[in-house]
């Protein structure tokens, strides 16, 4: 993304955060950056454009400042138990939600999907990567022999909106400023496991 692309997103997140997503036009964006409309119209279409960008944006950063990278999943189910596996991936994921710009990034986009078709696309988006992600895990998992699924679609998405939830969950608790309990992660884990693990390791 260009620099001024990304000058342009940035400003967007940084309004959305002190008015909403639906209040924000272009023409304030346009005035944050420091350019005319016209221009801005040039690099944008639109202004759902931009927060689809927006997220695409922030979670690549999210991911290169944490420095995750493509997951080859069949590598990474071969790396300790079961339980083991899992909590890794989880770690990764709510590291990159839990970066602070993707943080102030779903606050909005949960707090607007109810009004917002855009910002409801994006979590939608969101969950789909997840469930996705999470079914190919678990498909690497069973070919290593440490789980067996009788129906790993309904599984893996059992897991992945479990794990979704968690993470609202946090983030409801983070944002009230109250501590935040990690270990509901891995009694989520250890119960999963004890559902589908084969013991082989």
């Amino acid at each position: 993304m260009s620099g001024r692309r990304e000058e342009i997103v940035l400003a967007t997140l940084e309004l959305a955060s002190e008015n909403g997503l639906k209040s924000v036009s272009m023409q304030q964006i346009a005035d944050r950056v420091g350019i005319t409309k016209a221009s801005l119209y040039n690099h944008f279409p639109s202004k759902k454009d931009i927060v689809l960008a927006m997220y695409e944006t922030l979670r690549q950063a999210s991911k290169d400042r944490a420095s995750i990278t493509a997951v080859d999943y069949k590598e990474l189910a071969s790396k300790g138990t079961m339980k083991e596996v899992l909590t890794a991936a989880v770690d990764s994921y709510r590291t990159i939600v839990r970066d602070p710009e993707m943080f102030k990034f779903y606050a909005i986009i949960e707090s607007e999907r109810p009004i917002e078709p855009v910002a409801a696309g994006i979590m939608v988006k969101e969950t789909q990567t997840m469930v996705e992600a999470t079914s190919s895990l678990l498909k690497a998992l069973e070919s290593e022999g440490k789980a067996s699924f009788a129906d790993l679609e309904s599984a893996a998405f059992s897991f992945a909106m479990a794990i979704h939830s968690a993470i609202d969950y946090e983030f409801d608790l983070m944002k009230a400023g109250m501590d935040t309990t990690p270990a509901m992660f891995g009694a989520c884990i250890d119960e999963f496991c004890r559902t589908y693990g084969t013991g082989e390791d």
